[in-house]
């Protein structure tokens, strides 16, 4: 049975889910869209909550039948399996509840910026900066999700120095928000010619695409150069002052932008990875502020840390956050990532329940 915090909590929830679907039903509500959309929201996100406790209410009901029916020497056997059976049933919807019941991340809906620098090891970690963006795209193209690079510079043996890339899909950052960090590689480069197995090294950095009402920025904090665009691309490459640069005065950040065709689809696109990196570092901040709270496992935003290495002699990955090894590396490199990123979900949701 629950306790008693946990069951005020779930009565204040079907109140109000109750209070919403009433709403719902005035016309007044109804002609107004922006308040519409608002309270459709509210209810569509208590919906499970309330569903599982009704649920759970039934089988409750169920194990008290199952009870009675125990006083009957005929069913007395067949009624204390089927109690069993629901006791395993009450026993899952109620972690249910406890996990519907915990905060959720605001950002997890969002879309994100993915950031993949190459580190440490030349060229071979270049071209594990590649890999790693597309393992994370055939990722998100298993999701049907759109991935639409933003910037690119490219290492001369064919691997990438940095990639920025936007990805839009639902749930992109709750799904990749674990995947910040340093991600190091042991292999034997193609370039090595006694086999020795070298290591380098690829930062990855998730960002939520930040929206204006996320974080404000003043226009009197920024400093707009623009500048000859360079490298690969249109007629207008280094005839015309499309690329731009965009300081924020305030915390130091800089960002380029010169891939697109204009000085302002430039800006926009300029504009957005600013957003995003700010609210990056906002979310960063209030991690610093829950250190006590949340541990160093999962999610702390601290990028310093190595997080995961991919050793192909042994076609093992290792996320040392939680301890985990998995033995199918060319299958996690073609993209299929899902049970290193449900793991560590879960140890996150552990985490705050501990919490």
């Amino acid at each position: 049975m629950p306790d008693q915090l946990l069951l005020d909590k779930l009565a204040a929830v079907e109140t109000r889910y109750e209070e919403l679907s009433t709403m719902l039903a005035d016309p007044a509500v109804i002609a107004n869209r922006q308040q519409m959309q608002k309270l459709s929201k509210e209810h569509s996100d208590l919906r499970p909550i309330v569903e599982t406790l009704r649920q759970y209410r039934d089988v409750d009901r169920r194990v008290g039948e199952a009870r009675e029916l125990q006083k009957d020497p005929e069913m007395r056997d067949l009624a204390r399996q089927e109690e069993t059976e629901l006791a395993g049933e009450l026993e899952r919807l109620e972690k249910s509840l406890k996990e519907l019941l915990m905060p959720k991340d605001p950002n997890d809906e969002k879309n994100i910026i993915l950031e993949i620098r190459a580190g440490t090891g030349g060229e071979e970690a270049a071209l594990f900066a590649a890999d790693l963006f597309r393992m994370y795209s055939r990722f998100a193209e298993r999701r049907r999700w759109t991935v639409e690079i933003l910037s690119m510079s490219n290492a001369s043996a064919g691997g990438l120095k940095e990639v920025m890339a936007g990805i839009a899909g639902q749930g992109a950052y709750s799904q990749l928000k674990y995947e910040s960090g340093v991600h190091r590689v042991q292999r034997v480069p193609a370039t090595e010619a006694q086999g020795r197995i070298h290591t380098s090294a690829a930062t990855v950095a998730v960002l939520p695409e930040a929206e204006e009402v996320d974080v404000k920025i003043e226009d009197k904090d920024l400093r707009i150069d623009v500048f000859r665009s360079s490298g690969p691309g249109g007629q207008s490459v280094n005839t015309t002052d499309s690329a731009v640069r965009i300081t924020h005065l305030p915390t130091g950040l800089v960002v380029s932008q010169q891939d697109q065709k204009s000085q302002l689809q430039n800006k926009l696109k300029a504009m957005e990875v600013l957003r995003a990196r700010l609210l990056d570092r906002k979310i960063a901040e209030q991690e610093a502020a829950r250190s006590s709270e949340r541990k160093a496992m999962v999610g702390t935003g601290d990028r310093s840390g190595k997080i995961r290495t991919y050793n192909f002699p042994q076609s093992r990955v290792t996320d040392h956050r939680i301890n985990l090894s998995v033995h199918n590396l060319p299958d996690v490199m073609d993209g299929h990532i899902d049970e290193l990123i449900e793991a560590l979900r879960l140890a996150s949701r552990e985490e705050q329940q501990r919490d």
